[in-house]
């Protein structure tokens, strides 16, 4: 038979074994969370010399360079389809030997030089190595993190692995996808792609090919639902056996063949920023015997009442609402005083409920703010991805809180939805079988990806040396002062022809930025909450002379600003942080906009000490020193009092996440006799 013939018939494939494969849940003991977090603070120094350690497989891939450039296209797609054979040989435990890896690499570099026009450079080829040997690959912002995951997607999916790749938004997987099909497909291999709104068959089908594309979220809850099946046919030889059942006899079908392999992009943002939320798929129908509006209302009137440092207190350094006794007690005769009125409600009664309310209408009062947290459209109450800046229209806040924040905003409170299943991302991403991820800024994150995840994180060097360039940090008393500052500067730099970016923590820090700007007649992009594909394409233009864009935290993240000849000679992209985010790593992703691949660009940020990182109860004593030190020495001595701030936001972070794992998993023990929620 020729090679074309071999191409046209379709891969031949090795049954699965395995019907719907996972890892089994990890159970730590307290001894085991002591030892990885021990072992995380050393495996968090050796990124650099980690990256080193990569290197045989450039010496493994450049062996085969030459014979994989001699074959015509059909020789290299026969040699893609004996790749699928003698790669599956040398799989060993979900790992490969670097001659192996080697060989495949050089096999996909080949194939996306003639098919994409694009060639792998070194430095990708040690990212993919890092990301298949189930480690985090640390790569610039710029170094064509794409591109790279090809070679570690492919290969792995050649070796008879299903692989998932995850990013953040449903635009940057429907483009990836799109752009790097024809190099899949021209390897023998099938790719689609899980996007919101598409139904069950269409999902079912798409996780039925050797590479899914899709967002952290879409995948998760689809195995969130496939778990409410496995649940009534748990056993591998149960559900081989659903299959050849009559079709009015099957349960209903998975979704997922399992959680095989997994690729992430953005590794930070999915498995540290967005681990602070629990997976909660709720009823379609309102929850049965749920609250009436009027307990939600009491509730809120009570919490109304309630006076701060007496009856309740923010805890120092945690976004989270303590009732004080005090505050229990007056809720107490709340509940008592209501015993002689005719319109007593008797949900209100009942402590466990009053008391629970009571904290969520505190946390909708101080917690929640709007156009930060959330955003009122067509008269509902959507929420703001604090990650990514984004809208979530289709998303609520659970346990009566989304209910409180209508009450706030004076609407009319929402139906209450029943809680089917829910999950914590850190258990859902132990279950693969193989973990692996890339990012622009693992490297601070290091021991929390180790110790929660087993991942270690690999420093990629540069593939050109990084000449950007730092100004010092620039502290104001006041607001007003700074932002006045950053519209002087800003059109200082118009004036030059520079291109200027001006990164915000909020859609409110958004639109004063825009005022700002337009009192001074200066023409500008803003990005708050906008559709991706459109917010990627003024992100992408953000790099010509003179243009002047204004961004909320993350927007655009994932595509490229290339800059124009004028504005490379105007010194490049300027970045400037108007403030510092809860997250160092969240900072250091908006410095990574400029200086791509050895481009000029200049960071430079603007703080105040009335920004959002330095209010609340919390951050008193740290503004008052930060005030002194101020007129003390000047504006620029404080500086590091925000950096102090920013770090005891970024541990207490950690602790909302590590106590999240912990209820998570005592709610797992707890409802063992009667299988998890989930």
């Amino acid at each position: 038979m020729s090679d074309l013939g071999i191409m046209d018939a379709a891969p031949r494939r090795v049954p699965r074994i395995r019907d719907y494969y996972e890892a089994p849940d990890r159970r730590d003991t307290t001894l085991d969370r002591w030892a990885a977090d021990l072992n995380g603070a050393f495996v968090a120094q050796g990124a650099r010399w980690r990256a080193w350690r990569l290197r045989p497989i450039l010496r493994e891939m450049e062996r085969h360079a030459v014979a994989m450039a001699a074959l015509d296209d059909a020789g290299l797609q026969a040699e893609a389809q004996a790749a699928r054979i003698w790669l599956r040989r040398a799989l060993r435990d979900q790992t490969l030997s670097v001659a192996a890896a080697g060989r495949a690499f050089a096999l996909v570099r080949e194939a996306a030089d003639r098919v994409l026009g694009l060639r792998h450079y070194d430095v990708q080829a040690l990212g993919a190595w890092a990301m298949m040997r189930g480690q985090i690959a640390e790569m610039r912002t710029g170094e064509g993190k794409t591109l790279c995951a090809t070679l570690a997607v492919a290969t792995t999916a050649l070796s008879g692995r299903q692989v998932h790749v995850m990013t953040v938004n449903d635009y940057l997987a429907e483009r990836d996808s799109a752009e790097m099909a024809p190099l899949y497909r021209f390897l023998g291999l099938s790719v689609a792609t899980v996007l919101e709104g598409q139904d069950a068959e269409t999902r079912q089908s798409a996780y039925g090919q050797d590479i899914v594309y899709g967002t952290n979220k879409e995948i998760a809850f689809d195995y969130l639902r496939d778990r409410a099946i496995l649940r009534l046919k748990p056993g591998n030889l149960n559900r081989k056996l659903d299959r050849i059942l009559p079709a009015d006899r099957r349960a209903a079908g998975l979704r997922l063949q399992g959680l095989p392999v997994a690729i992430i992009d953005e590794a930070d943002s999915v498995l540290i920023d967005e681990a602070r939320t629990p997976l909660i798929i709720s009823g379609a129908n309102p929850q049965q015997g749920g609250l009436p509006d009027t307990t939600f209302r009491r509730a809120m009137a009570a919490a109304r009442t309630l006076t701060e440092d007496v009856h309740f207190r923010r805890p120092r350094g945690i976004r989270r609402i303590e009732i004080l006794p005090d505050g229990f007690e007056a809720l107490d005769r709340m509940a008592d005083a209501d015993l002689d009125r005719p319109d007593t409600d008797p949900a209100f009664g009942i402590p466990v409920i009053r008391e629970h309310l009571v904290y969520q209408a505190l946390s909708a009062l101080y917690l929640f703010e709007l156009g930060d947290s959330y955003i009122l459209r067509d008269g509902k109450v959507q929420i703001v991805d604090e990650n990514t800046g984004r809208t979530m229209p289709d998303r609520t806040w659970s346990d009566g809180l989304h209910q409180m924040v209508e009450l706030k905003e004076g609407l009319e409170p929402t139906a209450e939805n029943e809680t089917l299943s829910r999950m914590t991302y850190q258990r859902f991403f132990r279950r693969y079988a193989c973990l692996g991820g890339m990012t622009g800024t693992a490297q601070d994150a290091a021991w929390e990806l180790w110790s929660v995840y087993r991942l270690a994180v690999a420093k990629v060097p540069t593939n050109k040396r990084d000449i950007r360039r730092f100004a010092r940090d620039r502290v104001f008393l006041t607001t007003e002062a700074k932002w006045q500052a950053i519209a002087e500067r800003t059109r200082a730099l118009h004036a030059a022809g520079a291109p200027v970016l001006i990164g915000t923590r909020s859609i409110n820090a958004s639109d004063a930025a825009s005022a700002r700007l337009s009192e001074l007649g200066l023409p500008h992009q803003l990005l708050t909450a906008a559709q991706d594909a459109d917010e990627a394409a003024i992100v992408a233009e953000a790099g010509q002379a003179g243009r002047i864009t204004v961004a909320t935290n993350m927007a655009g993240r994932g595509t490229d600003i290339k800059l124009s000849p004028d504005a490379l000679a105007a010194g490049g992209l300027h970045v400037i942080l108007s403030e510092r985010h809860d997250s160092r790593r969240v900072d250091r992703q908006l410095e990574g906009r400029c200086g791509r691949q050895g481009e000029p660009g200049r960071v430079e940020a603007y703080l105040s000490l009335e920004d959002d990182l330095m209010q609340g109860p919390a951050a008193r004593r740290v503004a008052g020193l930060a005030k002194l030190l101020a007129r003390a020495f000047g504006p620029g001595a404080a500086g590091w009092c925000i950096r102090w701030r920013q770090k005891q936001m970024e541990a207490a972070h950690g602790r909302m996440r590590r106590d999240l794992i912990d209820q998570d998993r005592g709610m797992g023990e707890f409802l063992a006799f009667g299988g998890e929620l989930e």
